[in-house]
Parts: structure tokens; C-alpha cells; sequence
């Protein structure tokens, strides 16, 4: 069976990518490898093996387009009104938590974020079959 590991996003602005990475989520560096063209940097926590891998292309000045097939990435949590309340007070401009029901039950609860080159962030409320 395939196991999902990592997901790759490019990224224009190293350090500023890492720090909101790190700030929203508790993502740390994990690993860092510098190529003749390229830098790739690793980054995850202790809640998941799984990485989001930054890419950043040396010589890159101009933003990237995400176009329209990009749709974003998710991440669940266990208190979303706390995590809410701690990326808003670091001037993270979370959107407004959203309650989606389905058939009468809650099916999700949760709220998007936006890193600094534009990916839309889900953060959901862990339950059901967001564990």
C-alpha cells in the first residue's frame, strides 16, 4: 500500500515561509537540502510523519501563480477555537470558523488560513473522519 509522506508547495521567501509554517502550525525544520539551484526544506511535527516540503528556487523573484487547480492542504487539531484564537493573535488572519452539517449531525468544523505566498491552509476540528 502507498503511504502518503509529503506534500510540495514552492515558496518564494525562505525564512518567511518557515516562520509562518512554524507560528500557525508547530512545524519545525526537519530537514534542509541546498542544491546548485534549488533549496528543499522539510518540515513537520511530532503529531504526524508527514511533511510539507518547501521548495525554493534560487534566483526567484516573482511570485508564484497558483492558478485554479490547486486546492489546498489540511491539517486537523484537537482545540480549533484555541488555535483559532492563537494564529489570529499573532496577526495570521485566520478566516471565521465554519460549522458544516450534513444530514442533521456535524460533519466538520474548521477554518482556512493563508500562508505568505497564497496556499489556503484547512484546520479542522478533529472529529469524525477527520482524526
Amino acid at each position: 500500500m502507498a503511504k502518503a509522506i509529503h506534500s510540495m508547495i514552492r515558496v518564494l521567501d525562505e525564512a518567511r515561509s518557515i516562520d509562518f509554517y512554524d507560528r500557525a502550525f508547530g512545524l519545525k525544520v526537519a530537514d534542509r537540502l541546498d542544491f546548485d539551484t534549488f533549496t528543499l526544506i522539510y518540515m513537520s511535527n511530532d503529531e504526524s510523519e508527514f511533511e510539507v516540503e518547501l521548495t525554493i528556487n534560487k534566483g526567484r523573484t516573482e511570485p508564484y501563480t497558483l492558478g485554479d487547480g490547486y486546492g489546498h492542504l489540511a491539517v486537523s487539531v484537537d482545540d480549533l477555537d484555541s488555535v483559532h484564537g492563537r494564529v489570529a493573535a499573532a496577526g495570521l488572519n485566520p478566516n471565521k470558523i465554519v460549522e458544516f452539517n450534513r444530514e442533521g449531525a456535524l460533519f466538520a468544523r474548521f477554518f482556512f488560513i493563508t500562508d505568505p505566498d497564497g496556499y489556503k491552509i484547512e484546520v479542522l476540528q478533529r472529529h469524525g473522519r477527520f482524526k
